[in-house]
């Protein structure tokens, strides 16, 4: 059992290029780095390859630091599960101040509460008849709650994200631009300077643009995108490279024009 507890404490989900979650990994060097709410560092995956990069400038004898948590979860969420986790309590300026809780979550109570069971009742779908109950069920949800929840919820957020997830695998590629369009603001408020979460969703975000002939705006959000990255991803990471090309395609198509 301590071993069990050990190896839960130290491993580190192993996500693909676009930050979905696809297993779990033991990287002993990297399990030394301690948490915080704001931190320094970000890891990304190459593969299995585990890649540390930092986010903003580091003084020298500053210690470097990861968040071991979602920091879009509210203060009170992500101290029971850094206790339960990881047996510690964080005392971070974020966490004392509990910044950005009231935005997190804005909007009726009984709203955002039958919001969040719905998304945690998801399962990720196998086939298009799996996609189009959740989207039914997202697009239901999101009607009935339009004017009681603000876009800036987590939950809310979160539903968008998934109606999106949706119509991108069921190709409704406008509507997905839709929703896309909706979590921009949220994300550049909830992930402030580099992150690799806001990088995705701008380059995800940017390609739909491009897919719907909005070349101008696919090229401004693609440009957003590629300033994150090159700082969370670094310029060698295959995702960089694929976003480069369609960069490189927009600014290709805006000369023609």
């Amino acid at each position: 059992f301590p071993l069990f507890l050990q190896v839960t404490c130290n491993c580190f989900t192993v996500s693909n290029g676009e930050m979905q979650d696809v297993g779990v990994g033991l990287y002993p060097s990297m399990s030394l780095l301690n948490h915080s709410c704001d931190p320094n560092c970000v890891i990304v995956f190459e593969g299995y390859q585990l890649l540390l990069h930092s986010v903003r400038e580091i003084q020298i004898g500053e210690e470097l630091t990861i968040s071991y948590v979602e920091s879009l979860m509210p203060t009170r969420e992500r101290q029971k599960q850094l206790l339960r986790q990881y047996c510690f309590e964080c005392d971070c300026p974020l966490c004392q101040n509990q910044e950005k809780d009231a935005e997190k979550l804005a909007g009726e109570e009984h709203a955002w509460k039958e919001v969040k069971d719905a998304v945690n009742e998801v399962r990720y779908p196998k086939s298009k008849e799996e996609w189009k109950h959740v989207l039914a069920r997202c697009q239901n949800l999101l009607r009935s709650n339009k004017g009681h929840l603000p876009d800036t919820n987590i939950y809310q957020l979160k539903m968008l994200d998934c109606a999106m997830d949706a119509c991108i695998n069921l190709e409704f590629w406008e509507e997905a631009l839709y929703y896309g369009s909706r979590t921009l603001e949220p994300y550049r408020l909830y992930y402030p300077g580099f992150h690799p979460l806001r990088a995705v969703q701008l380059m995800r975000v940017g390609k739909l643009q491009y897919s719907q002939g909005m070349v101008p705006q696919a090229l401004e959000t693609l440009k957003q995108a590629y300033n994150i990255m090159k700082v969370t991803h670094g310029t060698d990471h295959s995702l960089m490279k694929v976003l480069m090309e369609i960069k490189e395609e927009c600014e290709a198509m805006m000369r023609i024009q």
